[in-house]
């Protein structure tokens, strides 16, 4: 049983060792001779949450997880907004609308948030408020959104969400004809969880589905702050590394077992 001990040490040991220096190497960035306040001046404008929105996919305001995002705008005007999502990513997707003076108003009204992929295809929500109706008398809408994990890859014919960006549309879809045209605010925002290699798969995209307009436009968040998770670490590959120690373990033991502890009679 010494050799099982002994094993076990080594195997644990190394298991650590690369759990340890995975994440580091791969979140560690490297140092420029070249970075200075300047260049984090203009990371900080450019990293900053729009104050207003796009009216079509192609001028739709860039924002990152994590930001709020708001504009001013007139009821009836379809407002876009976009985001980076990576693999192994679940965002939802929350918007806010303050309504006019209940006063000014005819009735109640219907708004409605929704989210498209890099494809331009409308993606389902697992759960959420994402139609909601105000009364004449509300101050305020709520909506939200929380979409599917996004998957590193996926077939042609599937509509699995996939890494790149990802379009939020925020709009009143219901309304007496008299309230069109009345001022409103909306602010946007959505919060990230990674679900980890839980949701991984073998195969992974060439490249973000993120349009080369899009890239040109939203500049430096076109991609997460982190970049796009091509090669990067996962935890799938603690998983792999405990499986391989479980299995050798249990090759020596076996072998131990039924060895034998003595010579054979004669």
């Amino acid at each position: 049983m010494r050799a099982v001990r002994i094993l076990t040490t080594v195997l644990l040991a190394g298991a650590t060792a690369l759990t340890l220096a995975g994440p580091a190497a791969a979140d560690t960035p490297s140092a420029s001779p070249g970075d200075g306040k300047g260049k984090d001046k203009a990371k900080t404008t450019a990293d900053a949450a729009p104050t207003e929105a796009g009216t079509s996919f192609r001028t739709a305001a860039p924002f990152r997880p994590g930001q709020r995002a708001t504009a001013s705008a007139s009821t009836g005007d379809y407002l876009y907004w976009v985001l980076p999502l990576d693999s192994g990513q679940r965002a939802t997707v929350k918007a806010s609308v303050t309504l006019p003076e209940a006063a000014s108003r005819h009735g109640s009204a219907t708004w409605q948030l929704d989210v498209y992929d890099g494809l331009r295809r409308r993606q389902p929500c697992t759960y959420g408020a994402q139609t909601v109706s105000a009364g004449q008398g509300a101050a305020a809408v709520e909506l939200s959104c929380t979409l599917r994990t996004v998957r590193p890859g996926a077939e042609t014919w599937s509509d699995d969400p996939l890494p790149g960006s990802y379009y939020v549309r925020l709009t009143v879809v219901g309304l007496p004809k008299e309230d069109l045209g009345q001022p409103v605010k909306a602010a946007v925002e959505a919060d990230v969880k990674e679900t980890g290699g839980a949701y991984g798969t073998d195969g992974a995209l060439g490249a973000p589905l993120v349009s080369a307009a899009a890239q040109a436009r939203e500049g430096s968040l076109r991609e997460p702050e982190d970049g796009w998770s091509g090669g990067r670490w996962s935890d799938r590959w603690l998983w792999t590394a405990a499986g391989g120690v479980l299995a050798a373990l249990a090759g020596v033991l076996g072998h131990s077992l039924t060895r034998g502890s003595g010579r054979p009679r004669s």
